[in-house]
């Protein structure tokens, strides 16, 4: 009997720091590791990062369109760019002029 007492009495005392040390264990795994983890984290940053540049390069682009635009718009209307896009939108040109020909893949204006 009192082999199984002392059994008993070492098992209930290592059974609540065991159980706290598991719970501690999953806390710590799911902080590092988990959906919303330090890891996880960093792979938003990253994801953060790339979208920071994607928005960059948008919004550079509605700026350079914006510039076009404006120089068709208001009381100074740009001739050389109302030049440019009515013969664009008419495929038409000048007796003197010369086409060069480029690909779709080549811009002219970048």
């Amino acid at each position: 009997m009192p082999l199984l007492y002392a059994i008993k009495r070492g098992l209930a005392a290592i059974a609540l720091p065991s159980v706290l040390f598991a719970l501690s264990a999953y806390f710590i795994w799911h902080a590092q590791q988990g959906e919303r983890g330090t890891l996880a984290r960093e792979v938003r940053m990253q994801e953060i990062a790339a979208a920071r540049v994607t928005l960059d390069e948008a919004q550079r682009e509605r700026d350079r369109m914006e510039r076009r635009v404006q120089g068709l718009r208001g009381d100074e209307v740009d001739r050389d760019q109302l030049d440019e896009r009515a013969r664009a939108l008419l495929n038409l040109l000048g007796r003197d002029e010369v086409v060069m020909p480029y690909g779709p893949e080549r811009r002219l204006f970048q």
